[in-house]
């Protein structure tokens, strides 16, 4: 079982920056790819990006490659978002999720994750 906590979140103006944290409780954290997804009000929750368990492999989303970076830090149990020149679309809810899968290429599947954290909200005024 683990457990997890997103933490950053805030309001930011259009250019600005914001680093998300997601901290898990429980064992083998480096056992799990981690992924981040996003929820906007009134739409599907989508994949921002992910990170391999080891943390030597990230996989980012088009709309947000350049701007954000995922990393981890296993001893401390966390994974993290770094998100620069931030735009309006990138206003929703941030989830971070732990998945035991290893495939990449269903990393951005939300059904692929098996622990969500409550979400953090980021809003980018312009």
């Amino acid at each position: 079982q683990v457990q997890l906590a997103e933490s950053g979140g805030g309001l930011v103006q259009v250019g600005g920056s914001l680093r998300l944290s997601c901290i898990a409780s429980g064992r083998s954290f480096s056992s799990y790819a981690m992924g981040w997804f996003r929820q906007a009000s009134g739409k599907e929750r989508e994949f921002v990006g992910a990170i391999s368990r080891s943390g030597t492999t990230t996989y980012n989303v088009p709309s947000v490659k350049g701007r954000f970076t995922i990393s981890r830090d296993n001893p401390k149990n966390a994974v993290y978002l770094q998100m620069n020149s931030l735009k309006p679309e990138d206003t929703a809810v941030y989830y971070c999720a732990a998945s035991v899968g290893v495939l990449p290429q269903n990393f951005g599947l939300v059904n692929y994750y098996n622990y969500w954290g409550q979400g953090t909200q980021v809003t980018v005024s312009s």
